[in-house]
């Protein structure tokens, strides 16, 4: 039976992972410091091949026994957390991941680091393909996640080239689904939560920004596709079908049968204009796209908004 850590095992792609690596028939350890992470998530496995430890990866990390695999999905993950946790967002891109490469090293275990979308900033490329080196401000307030990414991608690198570490890496764009947080702050969490409740939707600017969106059972499966495959450099999973956010919005208040409108609000800084991932390397090297429409991606995620906000 492979056994596999997965740090961030809390968080909302973390849950959904470790919940897929045990249906594949892995024994799992989850660990997270619940910073932003919430138990909720993963108490259904519990009574699985799956243990729990609360800690803080950017603290030198123990997992005792064998380990084949390292999924490092440790990080805030939302502009509300890391705007607010900005020195941990730091830390856990860069101490935690250089503790998660050293615990892969010493077990002889392969590495995946969750990197982002993010590390190729506000694009001049259009969609984005894993060779642009990105337009990232380092020194705004988004910066701290962007640069974070950046740097683990980079000592990942490192431990593969120096130390002959097997790593991946894998570049996550926009997701959503089931157990995200209802004040998470990012579009598809800020919107349910306003239609449901029959209050205006509030889109940044314009509101003709746009996104891609990747249901997260999708993204879960181009992951472990990754994982059990031979490629280091990093691959772009996402939903290349690209819409605005203005467009998100109206189709969210449809799907609620809701009576909200839309409001205006001012752009924040370093907003990204545009994101769409080229899937040209996920779809020749791991035979993956995305298969869950939007639609239906949205009925599941609604029915778990409704039942959290106890409507």
């Amino acid at each position: 039976m492979p056994r596999a850590l997965v740090t961030g095992a809390a968080g909302f792609i973390g849950s959904h992972l470790c919940e897929h690596l045990i249906e594949r028939g892995f024994s799992v350890i989850g660990m997270d410091n619940l910073v932003t992470g919430d138990l909720a998530n993963i108490e259904h496995l519990a009574g699985r091949d799956f243990t729990f430890v609360e800690h803080d990866v950017t603290r030198y990390i123990v997992v005792e026994g064998p380990l084949d695999y390292v999924f490092h999905f440790a990080s805030p993950a939302s502009p509300v957390d890391y705007l607010k946790l900005p020195i941990q967002t730091l830390k856990v891109g860069s101490l935690g991941t250089h503790n998660g490469l050293g615990l892969a090293k010493a077990k002889k275990a392969r590495f995946l680091l969750a990197s982002t979308s993010e590390v190729y900033g506000d694009p001049l490329v259009h969609p984005q393909r894993e060779d642009y080196w990105g337009n990232v401000n380092p020194v705004g307030p988004r910066g701290v996640y962007d640069e974070a990414k950046r740097f683990a991608e980079a000592i990942v690198m490192a431990y593969h080239r120096y130390h002959g570490v097997e790593t991946r890496i894998v570049r996550i764009f926009n997701t959503y689904g089931p157990r995200m947080r209802v004040r998470d702050g990012r579009a598809i969490p800020a919107f349910l939560s306003q239609a449901l409740r029959d209050e205006d939707v509030t889109v940044f600017g314009d509101g003709g920004q746009t996104r891609s969106l990747c249901y997260v059972s999708d993204l879960v499966e181009g992951i472990y596709r990754l994982m059990m495959s031979s490629e280091p450099d990093p691959v772009n999973i996402g939903n290349p079908a690209e819409m605005t956010i203005r467009a998100l919005a109206e189709t969210i208040i449809a799907a609620t049968s809701s009576h909200s409108r839309i409001v205006e609000r001012p752009l924040p800084v370093d907003d990204p204009k545009v994101r769409q991932p080229d899937i040209t390397r996920a779809r020749t090297l791991l035979g993956w796209e995305p298969k869950v429409p939007l639609e239906e991606g949205l009925a599941r995620t609604i029915a778990y908004f409704r039942k959290k906000l106890g409507l």
